[in-house]
């Protein structure tokens, strides 16, 4: 009964999702009572998840909400970053720094929870942020505040992280690229002052804080929920005992009260108002050189798939997974070569019934919803949870002058641009 009444506290003002197995029940739903809980698990369910945005009235959602209808029905957002890696005791490391850096920037409201599988989920409730940004509500600043934060203690990060799982594994890099089954180079030097090389772990190329998963209506496994593969919970735990967790702790046998809340809402103030001012103003310099390198160039007409690189041609042949950091990838890759909003939209619909099982109309048009022309650059290519990791890195000679696919198309179209001009002189 304790289990019931957290999951019902947890899921007040949030869109629920019914997970049975492989599927999702109907969307939207609410959870009110404890025993619609028993009644759901009789029916089958295997675990419960909810959205980091909060509504006025769950209920009415629709999938064929505008952006600014769906802008005045949300009431806030909570902030949750999923921690995800392949080695547990990697996402572990990375899940106390993120607990440090936030102590570092003054937040004293947030909590973690095993993700209930391999990672951990870091959250910050809407309460802990100020009510507005300059001339902005800060409940509208959703999906852009939760990435910038996101990628702002990524960026802050990433060197302790690289330096504390080199200390783990005894430096011994060969180990570490063996047990992240990395094909790609993960190693980088560096000269010191003195002229010495020095080894970098370039840690992004197996871990990563996500950030495409925070978008409008996503949702994320509830604590306390069960987890489908592990069969273990998805447990909240002090943020001081981190690295003292161990999985089996998570036995659904051992869990028998809740001891720890996951998005406690009883603040001490805006304590997370420097952190969401930091992120806000921060810009990550590789992608800030990528944006000025790419704002010198003026595309005249869109750019067609003749000259679309490698990776993002094999995305367009359909996937079976990761077909929604795949459909990240295209629209933002397109609203970069000169592609129209409305074109971008019927371009995604074609491509998404190639894929054996295709995305839900629902959350294309959600993506769509917020989607900026122009707005961001996709993915460089060194991002390991992008084209690599979707296995659709297929690198020809172009793509070793590059760093992001945009620059590839632009090349080719530059190419083909001047050899169409010296046939017409």
């Amino acid at each position: 009964e304790e289990i019931q009444k957290t999951l019902i506290d947890h899921a007040v003002d949030k869109e629920v999702g019914v997970r049975y197995g492989e599927g999702f029940g109907k969307r939207p739903d609410i959870l009110t009572y404890p025993r619609e809980i028993i009644e759901l698990a009789l029916k089958g369910m295997s675990s419960l998840h909810v959205s980091e945005e909060r509504w006025l009235n769950p209920l009415a959602l629709s999938s064929e909400m505008s952006k600014a209808e769906l802008e005045a029905l949300r009431s806030g957002w909570d902030l949750v970053l999923d921690i995800d890696c392949a080695i547990f005791e990697y996402s572990t490391i990375c899940a106390d720094l993120v607990i440090k850096f936030l102590r570092y920037c003054g937040v004293k409201d947030f909590g973690c929870k095993f993700s209930g599988n391999k990672g951990w989920h870091i959250g910050i409730p809407f309460e802990a942020f100020p009510a507005q940004v300059g001339e902005k509500l800060t409940k509208d600043l959703f999906p852009e505040a939760p990435k910038k934060i996101a990628l702002f203690i990524t960026e802050k990060i990433k060197d302790e992280l690289a330096r504390r799982i080199l200390d783990f594994e005894n430096n011994d890099l060969g180990l570490i690229k063996q047990r992240t089954g990395v094909e790609e180079e993960i190693i980088q030097y560096t000269k010191d002052i003195e002229g010495t090389e020095n080894p970098i772990l370039l840690v992004e190329k197996f871990l990563e804080i996500d950030t495409v998963l925070i978008s409008s209506r996503h949702l994320y496994r509830m604590p306390y929920s069960l987890h489908e593969k592990s069969g273990l919970v998805s447990l909240p735990i002090d943020p001081n005992k981190l690295m003292e967790f161990e999985k089996r702790m998570a036995d659904p046998s051992l869990v028998l009260v809740p001891l720890f809340k996951f998005l406690d809402r009883d603040v001490v103030g805006e304590s997370a108002r420097d952190l969401l001012a930091q992120a806000l103003d921060f810009e990550v310099k590789g992608e800030e050189a990528e944006e000025k390198q790419y704002q010198h160039v003026e595309i005249t007409s869109a750019i067609q798939q003749v000259c679309f690189p490698p990776c993002i041609k094999k995305i367009l042949l359909g996937m079976q997974d990761g077909k929604k950091r795949g459909m990240f990838c295209l629209m933002n890759f397109l609203g970069k070569i000169g592609w129209t909003k409305d074109e971008i939209n019927t371009f995604l619909r074609e491509w998404n019934v190639t894929n054996p099982d295709p995305l839900r109309e629902v959350y294309i048009r959600g993506q769509m919803n917020s989607f900026v022309v122009g707005g961001k650059l996709p993915p460089n290519c060194n991002n390991e949870a992008y084209y690599t990791g979707l296995e659709v890195c297929e690198p020809d000679s172009l793509c070793g002058k590059i760093r992001n696919p945009v620059n590839y198309s632009i090349l080719r179209w530059r190419r083909m641009e001047n050899q169409s001009d010296k046939k017409k002189e």
